[in-house]
């Protein structure tokens, strides 16, 4: 990468509990924030299926570090509830996910007081959604984007208005290919992306090949190809579902481990929401320039 982003000190507070009645268990998030600066933007990142928000440090870290205030909430379908592919609950997790979202940006204010000074430091006009896998999906739900139902009729609108960009990691395609596995326990996983209005990134690997879908790589990109404008999409040519190991150091699922792509997942989202939240766009302009005179190992068009 030839540009530079900020580099802050940053600290995080954890666990903080967001009011979630009736969801049968406490909503607990983790914010990572700058230790100075104002008028700072949000993220609020979902996480992918299993998860928790004390997963995704490279990327939590390296986004408070160029100066965002990143909010992570742990869903119901993370490992520490203990709720497979069989709990009569997992058919309607996804959602409880997207309510998770609503909850932390409607309660973001309380969130930030929880966090020490941040109330005061924030920007509420400057907020921003962001998700890897399944939490890409929860996050386009945000931006516009709804689950076409067993008719194919689209289902409820659940865009927030606090939300004005957003940033969709790995994001599963069309339901129209689902393996019979898929279609049996992850009917949901239907997205019509037709009325995702919002500025967004898309970010895809290149190798990214799902057990969830007969297609192939491409099949990550729908979230780009099939919304409205403008909309930007990275494509990381040798990226495997995790790009390189977003999820943490190590992790077992990790088929491509490479730090170097998981500082390129990072910087691109925070270069792109600096530009679309209106901060700063010479991070996203130098992308730009990075991507033109690159080596092939990566993309970046936009529309």
């Amino acid at each position: 990468m030839s540009f530079h982003l900020p580099d802050s000190p940053i600290f995080s507070v954890k666990p903080i509990t967001v009011p979630a009645p009736g969801r049968g268990a406490d909503l607990q998030v983790k914010v990572t924030a700058p230790t100075s600066g104002r008028d700072l933007p949000v993220i609020v990142f979902s996480h992918g299926n299993a998860w928790s928000m004390d997963g995704y440090g490279p990327l939590a870290d390296r986004w408070a570090a160029a100066g965002f205030v990143v909010v992570q909430p742990t869903h119901l379908d993370s490992r520490r509830n203990g709720i497979g592919w069989d709990d009569p609950r997992f058919p309607t997790i996804w959602r409880v996910r997207i309510a998770d979202l609503h909850a932390v940006l409607d309660g973001l204010d309380d969130v930030l007081r929880q966090a020490g000074d941040l109330a005061d430091r924030v920007d509420h006009g400057r907020v921003a959604v962001a998700g890897h896998s399944w939490g890409a999906q929860t996050a386009g739900a945000l931006l516009g984007a709804r689950v076409l139902g067993a008719d194919g009729v689209p289902g409820e609108d659940f865009a927030h208005p606090a939300v004005a960009a957003g940033a969709l990691i790995a994001a599963t395609g069309t339901g129209d290919s689902l393996t019979p596995f898929a279609a049996e326990h992850l009917p949901f996983m239907r997205p019509d992306y037709s009325t995702m209005t919002a500025p967004a990134l898309v970010i895809a690997g290149g190798e990214d090949r799902s057990r969830l879908s007969t297609r192939g790589p491409d099949w990550f990109t729908d979230a780009y190809r099939l919304s409205p404008s403008p909309k930007s999409l990275v494509v990381v040519a040798a990226g495997e579902h995790t790009l390189g190991g977003v999820a943490g150091e190590a992790v077992a699922e990790t088929t491509d481990e490479d730090p170097a792509r998981v500082a390129l997942v990072a910087d691109a989202v925070a270069a792109y929401l600096l530009d679309a939240l209106k901060v700063d766009g010479a991070a996203w302009a130098a992308l730009g320039e990075a991507a033109a005179a690159g080596d092939g190992t990566w993309s970046l068009t936009g529309k």
